[in-house]
């Protein structure tokens, strides 16, 4: 199996995330259910096909929860070196087109969320940026062609 490299504060969103939805998701949904249940024939009810479609939705989202806590790894930050980009590496990188400098903190697909500036370790921009060193150059393929970054900047 492989290991999710998780900081401490994804695990334990992740962790509460998981908590969250085997109690209150899954008692409102089951409450859905019997509630849909209730108004009848259950071959002509959308109420009820919509319950159990979020049902299943859940339960889906429960076990990806279940798999990435249980082959989590949490790393200490104070034990990786800023030499190199590495998982929950704050990168600042330059878009030698544009001249506009980005920073993005390194993490796992479950903590990325790029309104926060988190990128996954395992998307274009960030697979690119692993083990590179400041000054480096780097060209991404991305949808709309190759980008070059410059790593301007390393830190934790």
């Amino acid at each position: 199996m492989k290991p999710t490299y998780l900081s401490q504060e994804g695990f334990d969103r992740l962790s509460e995330e998981l908590r969250d939805l085997k109690t209150r998701g899954r008692r409102d949904v089951a409450l859905k259910i019997d509630e849909a249940r209730s108004h009848g024939d259950l071959s002509e009810n959308a109420e009820y096909e919509a319950a159990k479609e979020a049902q299943a939705m859940l339960e889906k989202r429960i076990a990806e929860l279940e798999h990435a806590l249980s082959s989590a790894r949490v790393l200490d930050e104070k034990n990786l070196d800023n030499s190199k980009v590495y998982i929950l590496s704050t990168v600042t990188a330059k878009n030698r087109k544009t001249g506009k400098s980005m920073r993005y903190t390194m993490v796992s697909a479950q903590e990325a969320d790029f309104e926060q500036n988190k990128i996954s370790v395992d998307s274009p921009i960030g697979a690119a940026f692993m083990g590179k060193v400041v000054g480096e150059v780097v060209a991404v393929k991305v949808p709309a062609g190759t980008i070059e970054f410059e790593i301007l900047n390393i830190e934790r």
